[in-house]
């Protein structure tokens, strides 16, 4: 198994997995970074991919990630936040291909946008005519505080195969305010409900961070974040 954490400086990488093997990665964008990264990862016989991807607060960024299933019980899992307060440009595409049969993916990304922010996520999943017993799923999930910032959503399934089960799904939505009313009643702030939402939001990608230094940085710079959208 191996482990690593990139950033910005890593522009553009390809990655295969041997057979058997697990890629546990890391991708976080930060405060001032810009640019544009691609990642491709080959997979291979019984490899398993956990790739977590984090954009911060102040990172204008363009993320391409391109996963190739290319032999029997690969597995993907992809997952991610962005998290933009401000004037942020972000967009985030990824592509699965399942190439062959009996893989599985599952991607599950999550935005919040605020000021005059900007994102996109453009999904793609495509299963091979020969690609039988796949199972991929994909979620978008994006919370908008700000009427001057905007989330575009793109989710895709192209499927040439019989006998899979593909799924795929995409809200942009304002914070709930049946949840709000129900913890004001029980004596929280309205402000404090707003930003425990925002937490509960963003906690399952957060938690699913491999690497326990790099979960509990992100974990207190989101909520740092949070707390000041």
């Amino acid at each position: 198994m191996t482990a690593s954490t990139d950033s910005m400086d890593a522009s553009m990488s390809r990655v295969a997995v041997a057979a058997g093997e697990t890629l546990n990665r890391s991708v976080v964008f930060g405060k001032g970074d810009s640019g544009e990264y691609s990642l491709h990862v080959v997979m291979s016989r019984d490899s398993h991919l956990d790739l977590s991807v984090v954009v911060l607060p102040g990172a204008d960024c363009r993320v391409n990630v391109r996963v190739d299933m290319d032999a029997p019980g690969a597995e993907t899992y992809i997952s991610g936040i962005y998290l933009c307060p401000g004037n942020e440009n972000v967009s985030i595409r990824t592509e699965v291909n399942h190439n062959v049969h009996h893989c599985t993916s599952r991607q599950l990304f999550k935005g919040i946008a605020g000021g005059t922010a900007r994102t996109g996520f453009y999904g793609k999943i495509v299963v091979a005519q020969d690609a039988l017993k796949t199972e991929a799923y994909q979620e978008n999930h994006n919370l908008l505080i700000s009427d001057s910032a905007r989330m575009d959503t793109k989710p895709q399934l192209e499927i040439y195969a019989d006998d899979v089960k593909c799924s795929h799904g995409a809200t942009v939505g304002r914070l709930n305010e049946d949840e709000q009313f129900y913890m004001r009643s029980r004596g929280i702030p309205e402000r404090e409900a707003a930003v425990l939402q925002m937490l509960s939001f963003v906690s399952p990608v957060i938690g699913h961070i491999s690497d326990p230094q790099t979960r509990e940085n992100v974990s207190r710079i989101a909520e740092q974040a949070i707390r000041s959208f």
